[in-house]
């Protein structure tokens, strides 16, 4: 298998070694083979709560987003996927992504362990992740042992959050955490901008203590205030 990961942004390419990065268009040179990743990236985990911890490779790989592992009463399940495949990583039935574009080693993650990759049919479309096999492609809200999913839509046509108990899983909707907080600029933003308005809806219907966002937890009272000030900037 030929896959290579970009070490200036952490985006999996599979099959192809292209001249440039489809997702950030750095040269070539910034490349390493999946082999070659896997021994200089460790994903390491850091704990949340006790259902939920962070996963996100040390050093740091680009701007990989960071995964999530919660541990669910009937089985363990991964919101997003690490950039960087390690084969000692404890295994999960299920890969939730919030939108695609970072797939990360997903497709290899999916071999190891025969886990099945869940993404909304809009983003399962996308021409930048063609090469990522999807098991199952959702088009509606749903709610599986505990887990709950919420199409959004605006960042990407697909996009999805989680919330599991009391965590809310965005991604990379908004940031970073405080005051500067901004929406994600990449997409359109007119409906990146009316699509928050159903993420206050959603969450403001929770009783939510943390948010895991793609390189940071925090508290929902501290992170919400700075959510609703960039959809009002």
């Amino acid at each position: 298998m030929q896959q290579w990961v970009c070490t200036a942004c952490g985006y999996n390419m599979i099959d192809d070694f292209p001249e440039l990065c489809p997702f950030c268009g750095v040269e070539r040179d910034k490349f390493l083979s999946w082999d070659v990743a896997e021994t200089s990236y460790r994903v390491t985990a850091t704990r949340v709560n006790d259902s939920v911890t962070q996963l996100v490779s040390v050093p740091k790989l680009g701007l990989e987003h960071a995964a999530y592992r919660i541990e669910m009463d009937k089985e363990a399940v991964w919101i997003d996927c690490p950039s960087a495949f390690n084969r000692t990583l404890e295994p999960v039935a299920k890969i939730f992504f919030t939108h695609p574009h970072f797939m990360g080693a997903s497709n290899q993650y999916r071999e190891l362990w025969q886990a099945k990759v869940h993404l909304h049919a809009l983003d399962a479309e996308l021409p930048l992740i063609q090469a990522f096999p999807v098991d199952e492609r959702f088009s509606h809200d749903f709610a599986l042992d505990g887990l709950e999913a919420y199409h959004i839509g605006g960042h990407t046509p697909g996009y999805t959050l989680y919330i599991y108990q009391d965590v809310l899983f965005i991604c990379d909707y908004a940031f970073p955490p405080g005051p500067n907080m901004h929406l994600n600029p990449f997409g359109p933003k007119t409906e990146t901008l009316q699509r928050a308005e159903r993420i206050l809806t959603v969450v403001n219907s929770h009783s939510l203590t943390t948010v895991c966002g793609y390189n940071y937890v925090c508290a929902f009272n501290d992170w919400l205030p700075d959510f609703e000030r960039a959809i009002r900037c």
